[in-house]
């Protein structure tokens, strides 16, 4: 017996030794039982930080944020006798979604009895507002705010952009999102996304075992404030914007209005478009996504930087001052025109009257002849059979004002257009037998296979404006905070390889083709105007009309192009467009005298024309 009594008491201590080596072993080297416990007892609440407003060129507010309201709830401090009832009445649910919602598998490792998990988001603020008054009657139901997007006014959505909730996808790559934050999707929010989201900060509060809060957690010690997103200034002038969208309501195409001393973007206008507000993160919003999505006029597509348009005669201009670069050309050269350019058989009309013309006037009176003639000369200048020498010469030329490359402007989805070069001719007559320059003769006209955006025929009015130069094209035109400056590459200036000396001829015909040509309807009082209209062929319907200009001649304050699908003749309607547009932003105000022209460009309906 005695034996046996050692037994025990030996096993006895030996189990006791063990049980307590391995509850040491838990408290102090085992973390996942400390994890445990901090999870029922620790609560880390994020702090969504303010993202960063968006004011105009003037520092008036275009976007500011707008709480949204989401309803949390803690299983376990459910009252099981509640009026339920009620709460499905105020936020105007059935009985069904509050079981669907409130009803989940706690076995899931996402859901804990003692952890809030959302309820119900997206509540409206009618709904908060009546919510918050009743919401002691509902223990375990919390509400959480965040910030979504207002937009004070109903313009540029294209610029501006909207954001979105992030996916999964983006959760995953690791860059500080979480479930239920808010990127930018498109437009200046895409863009400037690390400025204006800021930087989260973070909270730890102690709860009981019942989920209830008891406390901040060791003082607060272990807090962060969040960090508000930067405040933008952007380059637009919303009034401008606005003006510019009233005059193509019922319209198809693009404008873009530039600033030719620094490359900052005035107004950039697609239509159709749509109220940003409309996209604002609500209950309703995928509806109406979903809705513009699916319209037939491709709202959500910027004609301003993604449609590729033939430019039409806005095209002479830049090819004669290449052409006199190259000495094919000179301002003394004067070119028949007998009603079109022929060679052999073949005859490519002209519009304007018969007469001997030099550059300038030839651009005044749009001369198809005129730059036929320059055009040939210009690819053939290493012979005849040669003209891949003088297309990819010219080409270069062309890359130089920015011309089927990408400017690279501040928000997304530019495209680049196309100059073709001489590879582009081999592949497309490649088994049609050598081409020529009569093959590709009506690129001299802006036709053929040549194709722009609205932003770089706006970006090649300015530079003509400037005599030479552009700055690259952006939205941003500083941040509120002065410490934090605008990026180099838009302060640099970019040079063609042009002598100054041949752009007083080309401007003096683009003035001319204001004062007494062709572009008439874009005149302004006591400023001079330089222009030029287009009339963009379109085998699919009525042509498109096309107008881009700069104002005044000397040191010019805007540059500006329009482009109208289905508007017909240049002068039709992008040049007035373009010089209600010009004025308004020069002068405030239309002259009394123009007010009819105002009122028949917002009134004409070219849609339902379509």
């Amino acid at each position: 017996m005695q034996e046996r009594s050692m037994v025990i008491k030996a096993v006895i201590i030996l189990t006791g030794v063990l049980m307590l080596l391995r509850i040491g072993y838990m408290q102090l080297f085992d973390r996942s039982y400390r994890l445990k416990a901090e999870t029922a007892t620790i609560e880390k609440q994020v702090v969504q930080p303010s993202r960063g407003l968006i004011y105009d060129r003037n520092g008036k507010l275009l976007v500011y944020n707008q709480p949204l309201y989401d309803l949390y709830v803690t299983s376990n401090l459910v009252n099981p006798t509640m009026d339920t009832a009620k709460l499905c009445h105020i936020l105007e649910i059935d009985r069904a979604t509050f079981l669907k919602n409130i009803q989940k598998d706690f076995r899931d490792v996402r859901f804990s009895r003692n952890v809030p998990f959302l309820f119900l988001d997206k509540i409206d603020p009618i709904k908060y507002a009546r919510l918050q008054e009743v919401l002691h009657e509902f223990p375990g139901f919390v509400s959480k705010v965040r910030s979504v997007r207002g937009y004070e006014f109903p313009y540029a959505a294209h610029a501006l952009g909207y954001i979105s909730e992030v996916d999964q996808e983006i959760v995953d790559k690791g860059t500080g999102y979480a479930k239920r934050d808010y990127y930018g999707v498109s437009g200046l929010e895409s863009s400037y996304e690390a400025n204006l989201r800021g930087a989260k900060g973070m909270e730890y509060q102690l709860k009981d075992n019942f989920g209830r809060k008891v406390g901040s957690y060791e003082g607060g010690s272990r807090d962060a404030n969040a960090k508000s997103g930067a405040d933008i200034i952007t380059s637009i002038d919303i009034d401008i914007q606005g003006y510019a969208e009233q005059l193509m309501r019922d319209k198809i195409g693009g404008i873009v209005a530039l600033e030719p001393a620094s490359g900052e973007v005035l107004a950039l206008v697609s239509a159709p478009s749509y109220h940003p507000q409309s996209l604002s993160v609500s209950a309703n919003r995928q509806k109406t996504f979903n809705l513009l999505q699916m319209d037939s006029l491709k709202p959500f597509f910027n004609r301003a930087l993604q449609a590729k348009y033939p430019p039409g005669s806005i095209f002479k201009p830049v090819l004669a001052l290449i052409a006199l670069q190259e000495k094919v050309i000179t301002v003394d050269r004067f070119i028949t025109c007998t009603g079109g350019f022929v060679y052999k058989t073949y005859k490519w009309g002209c519009h304007a009257a018969p007469g001997v013309r030099n550059v300038t006037r030839a651009i005044q009176e749009s001369c198809n002849t005129f730059f036929y003639t320059a055009y040939q000369d210009l690819i053939n200048i290493d012979g005849f059979t040669h003209p891949e020498v003088g297309l990819n010469r010219t080409v270069d030329y062309l890359h130089q004002f920015g011309l089927g490359t990408l400017l690279q402007i501040d928000i997304p989805q530019e495209q680049s257009g196309l100059i073709p070069n001489a590879d582009f001719y081999e592949d497309m007559y490649e088994n049609k037998g050598d081409w020529r320059s009569t093959y590709i003769i009506s690129n001299a006209i802006g036709q053929g296979e040549i194709e722009l955006t609205t932003l770089q025929m706006a970006n090649l009015a300015a530079t003509i404006g400037n005599r030479g130069f552009y700055f690259r094209p952006h939205l941003l035109k500083g941040f509120l905070d002065p410490s934090i400056e605008l990026p180099s590459q838009y302060r640099t200036p970019k040079r063609v390889k042009i002598d100054d000396r041949h752009f007083d001829p080309v401007i003096e015909g683009m003035a001319r083709s204001v004062s007494m040509g062709t572009s008439r309807s874009a005149q302004i009082k006591n400023i001079e105007v330089c222009g030029k209209t287009g009339t963009s062929e379109n085998p699919h319907g009525k042509d498109h009309s096309v107008f881009y200009a700069f104002a005044p001649r000397e040191n010019p304050k805007i540059a500006i192009a329009v482009f109208i699908e289905n508007g017909g003749w240049g002068g039709s309607y992008a040049a007035p467009i373009a010089g209600l547009i010009m004025e308004r932003y020069l002068k405030g105000d239309i002259d009394p005298s123009r007010l009819w022209m105002e009122e028949r460009m917002m009134q004409t309906n070219l849609l339902a024309a379509e």
